[in-house]
């Protein structure tokens, strides 16, 4: 993809999908991006993104994390959480094009992007809110997908109490934005999966404060 092309995109891909949540404003493109060039971003990503698989430690015990990660961002940009901290990556050539149309389209400016690389059904994150304080107050997360369809499970904070849920399958090429103040009251996960499911990438695009 070039940045031409990448411009192209916006005036044709523009299906919007909302959701009638309590406290969350989420929209959702199942196709931002075609299948052809969501496949051929998957490869490109896979091959050429310097990938690390972090130790995390829960009730004491320390485990791999069930995917690969990559943080790339703007110089002094780091990311924390669960213990760990990540430091930017430079931007490549292929990051930066896509966020410059995810810019363009969300009229959002990011200046860092976590990629998980869920390798198989078997990678997986658990429950988490993306309220690091270093996102800000109402972050905007702008989370595109490449590969194999997953789950996407959301789940209120009250959700005892006021039974809140939902779920949204996120597809080859998609692109689901989080705004407003649904980090404070959302949490979300990707499930692991029994079934036969090839390899997926996920950016998450963010504005470190």
């Amino acid at each position: 993809m070039n940045s031409q092309n990448a411009g192209k995109r916006e005036l044709f891909q523009n299906k919007l999908i909302t959701y009638d949540l309590p406290d969350a404003k989420i929209e959702y493109y199942p196709d931002f991006f075609s299948h052809a060039t969501s496949d051929q971003m998957l490869r490109n990503l896979i091959q050429n993104i310097k990938w690390r698989q972090n130790t995390i430690q829960f009730y004491g015990k320390r485990s791999l994390v069930p995917r690969l990660e990559a943080w790339y961002g703007d110089e002094g940009k780091s990311y924390s959480y669960s213990g760990i901290k990540m430091n930017p990556q430079p931007w490549n050539e292929l990051l930066l094009e896509i966020k410059l149309v995810l810019e363009a389209f969300s009229k959002t400016p990011f200046n860092s992007v976590l990629i998980n690389y869920y390798r198989n059904g078997k990678d997986r994150v658990a429950w988490h809110s993306d309220d690091e304080k270093e996102l800000g107050r109402n972050p905007v997360i702008g989370s595109i997908s490449f590969g194999a369809e997953r789950r996407f499970k959301l789940r209120h904070r009250k959700y005892k109490k006021n039974g809140h849920k939902a779920e949204i399958k996120l597809e080859n090429g998609s692109l689901l934005l989080m705004k407003g103040e649904t980090q404070h009251h959302w949490m979300h996960e990707i499930p692991r999966s029994s079934l036969p499911i090839g390899p997926r990438v996920n950016l998450t695009f963010r504005c470190i404060r």
